[in-house]
C-alpha cells in the first residue's frame, strides 16, 4: 500500500504510517498534477493548500481514506468522497490548546496595548503614559460558545481572576455553574454585562453577523471584543465604526470575512486600539504536529482494517448494525435537524422512539444520526463518531425506546426534543425504501419531502394566508418549489402550518416581513442536510 502526504505536513506522520504502507512526501500540487499520480495511492493526507476535488477523487481508484491535518475539510469534496466510499477524517481536537492560547494572547495584547507600544519603542520613543492599559483581574469575560476552545479560554480566564459569563444554548446552567461561571439564558441579557467578549462558535445562519451595530449598542461603553473563531461572526464595518466612535474600546481579530484577501477589510482603517493577526489560531509547532500525528494514526488504523476515530463523512459503526437501518439514516438526521431548529432554549433531553419494523431492529445507528442532526445544526465539526461524546459532555440525556404500537408506515422514528423552554416533536418515516417524509411536526400530521431550504409558518387558518405569505417570498425573489399546508385533526381547530420548500437561504428580513402578516406566528427558516 502507498500513502501520499503533501502540503508540508510534519514528518512525524510518515514515521507512524510507514509500518503499514510506503509513504511519499511531495510538495503541494495542482489538480492536474494530482490526477496523474493519485491512482497509485491508497491514502492521501493534506492540509488546507491542496484542493481535493471530485476529479482527483474519481482518479483515486485505490483511495480508501483522505486525511485533513486540521479541523476544517472545506478543501475536500465530501460528497464525491462519500459516493466512492472513501473515508474522510480530520483532527477536531489537535488545535484546541493553540486556539485557546491565541485567544488569551490577543486579549492580553489588546488590554495592555502591546502592539502599538512595541512599535513605538522600536522607533526609539518612550511613550509610557500613551500606552496605559487595563487589567483583566476582576473584569468580566463574556464567552459565546462553550465548547472545547471556549471552555478552556474560560478556565484560563478564571485563573487570571476574571469573572466568566457564558452564553451557549447547547450547554446547561448546571455545567457552567459547576465550572465556576455564570450562565446566561438569553443573548439579550448577555450583551450589557461583559467587559470583554470572545466568540467561539461556527459560522452559521444563526451566528453570521451576530455582533453588529445593534448588538454592539447593547454592550457596555468601552467593551473589548475578541474573535478567533470565524470571519463574519462580527460585522467588520460595524466594528470599525464602533471602535472609531469609542463605543468599543478595543478589538483583537484573527479571522476575516474574505481571508486571505483582506486588502478591502474595513478594520485595516480603524483609528483606535485594534490587534490584527493573519489567522494564527492553530499556527503553533505543537498544533501542527498534533494534527499530523492524529490523522496519521487514523490512516494507519483504517489501512490496517480498523475504523477511524474522527470520520467526517462515514459513520464509524459496524456493518452488521448499520446495514439493517441504513435506509433510515438520512431521514433520522433530518428529523433531528428539524426538531432543534424549531426549538428554543438549551437542549436537555432527546427522546427517540422507533415503531413499525424499526422496533424489531437495533436502532443505535439511527440514534447517532439523530444526535448528529441535532448538534450539527448549531455546532461545527459534529460527525457520526463524535456526536454521542459531545452530547454526553453537554449533559444532554438520550432516551431511546422501541414501540409496538402499529404505524401507518413500515418504520417510523420520532424525536421528542425537550429544552429548558419547550418540547418539540418531529417524526420521520420512509413511504417506500427511497421516499423519505417528515410525517409529524408537533400536533400536525404531515407528509413533507425533506429539502435543503424550508420555511415553517404557523398561522391562523383563514382566507388569503397562503397568498400573503407566497407574495412576500416571491417579492424577495425566492422560488417556491412546493408547499404543504396542514391543519390539526380536530375539525374545529383554527391553527395550521405551512411548510414551504424553497431553493435558497432566507434571511431575517424575509421572516420579519412574513411575521407582519396578521395571523402568522413565529415563522422559521430551516436548513436540512439532504
Amino acid at each position: 500500500m502507498k500513502v501520499l502526504v503533501t502540503d508540508k505536513i510534519n514528518e512525524s506522520a510518515g514515521k507512524i504510517i510507514e509500518g503499514v504502507a510506503q509513504v511519499d512526501f511531495l510538495p503541494t500540487m495542482s489538480e492536474d498534477e494530482l490526477v496523474k499520480i493519485i491512482g497509485e495511492y491508497d491514502a492521501l493526507m493534506v492540509r488546507s493548500q491542496t484542493k481535493v476535488t471530485a476529479k482527483i477523487i474519481e482518479a483515486g481508484k485505490n483511495l480508501k481514506i483522505i486525511g485533513r491535518a486540521g479541523v476544517g475539510v472545506d478543501n475536500i469534496d465530501l460528497e464525491a468522497a462519500t459516493q466512492k466510499g472513501i473515508i474522510v477524517v480530520n483532527s477536531p481536537d489537535g488545535n484546541t490548546m493553540a486556539a485557546s492560547e491565541h485567544t488569551i494572547a490577543l486579549m492580553l495584547a489588546m488590554a495592555r496595548n502591546i502592539a502599538p507600544a512595541a512599535t513605538s519603542t522600536k522607533e526609539g520613543k518612550w511613550d509610557r503614559s500613551k500606552h496605559t492599559g487595563t487589567e483583566l483581574y476582576k473584569k468580566t469575560l463574556g464567552i459565546i460558545g462553550f465548547g472545547k476552545i471556549g471552555s478552556h479560554v474560560g478556565e484560563v480566564a478564571l485563573a487570571l481572576g476574571m469573572k466568566v459569563l457564558v452564553y451557549d444554548p447547547f450547554t446547561s446552567r448546571e455545567v457552567v455553574e459547576k465550572f465556576g461561571g455564570e450562565y446566561v439564558e438569553n443573548l439579550d441579557d448577555f450583551w450589557a454585562k461583559p467587559d470583554f467578549i470572545t466568540v467561539h462558535v461556527p459560522k452559521t445562519k444563526d451566528t453570521l453577523n451576530m455582533i453588529n451595530k445593534d448588538t454592539i449598542a447593547k454592550m457596555k461603553d468601552g467593551v473589548r471584543l475578541v474573535n478567533c473563531a470565524r470571519g463574519g461572526i462580527i460585522n467588520e464595518a460595524d466594528l470599525k465604526d464602533a471602535i472609531n466612535s469609542g463605543k468599543v474600546k478595543g478589538a483583537a481579530i484573527d479571522v476575516y470575512e474574505n481571508e486571505p484577501n483582506i486588502e478591502q477589510c474595513p478594520l485595516l482603517e480603524c483609528s483606535g486600539n485594534i490587534v490584527l493577526t493573519p489567522h494564527l489560531g492553530a499556527s503553533t509547532t505543537e498544533a501542527q504536529m498534533n494534527v499530523a500525528i492524529d490523522v496519521a494514526e487514523q490512516i494507519k488504523e483504517v489501512l490496517s482494517g480498523g475504523s477511524a476515530s474522527s470520520a467526517v463523512n462515514i459513520p464509524s459503526l459496524r456493518p452488521d448494525k448499520l446495514e439493517p437501518v441504513k435506509d433510515y439514516m438520512q431521514i433520522a438526521e433530518n428529523t433531528g435537524e428539524l426538531a432543534v431548529q424549531l426549538s428554543n432554549g438549551a437542549v436537555k433531553t432527546i427522546e427517540i422512539t422507533a415503531d413499525g419494523d424499526l422496533a424489531e431492529l437495533d436502532i443505535q445507528p439511527l440514534e447517532v444520526a439523530v444526535l448528529k442532526g441535532v448538534l450539527s445544526s448549531r455546532l461545527e465539526g459534529v460527525n457520526y463518531v463524535n456526536a454521542p461524546v459531545i452530547a454526553k459532555k453537554r449533559g444532554i440525556d438520550i432516551i431511546s425506546t422501541r414501540s409496538k404500537v402499529k404505524s401507518n408506515f413500515a418504520g417510523r422514528i420520532t424525536v421528542k426534543l425537550i429544552t429548558d423552554k419547550e418540547t418539540t416533536v418531529v417524526a420521520g418515516a420512509l413511504v417506500t425504501k427511497d421516499i423519505p417524509r417528515i410525517v409529524k411536526i408537533n400536533d400536525y400530521e404531515t407528509s413533507i419531502r425533506p429539502e435543503k431550504h424550508e420555511i415553517i409558518v404557523p398561522h391562523t387558518n383563514k382566507p388569503s394566508m397562503i397568498a400573503q405569505v407566497a407574495k412576500v417570498i416571491g417579492e424577495k425573489g425566492i422560488n417556491i418549489g412546493s408547499m404543504n399546508v396542514v391543519q390539526k385533526n380536530d375539525k374545529h381547530e383554527t391553527e395550521s402550518i405551512m411548510v414551504i420548500n424553497i431553493d435558497s437561504i432566507v434571511g431575517d428580513d424575509v421572516l420579519n416581513e412574513i411575521s407582519k402578516i396578521d395571523g402568522v406566528h413565529n415563522p422559521k427558516y430551516v436548513k436540512l442536510t439532504v
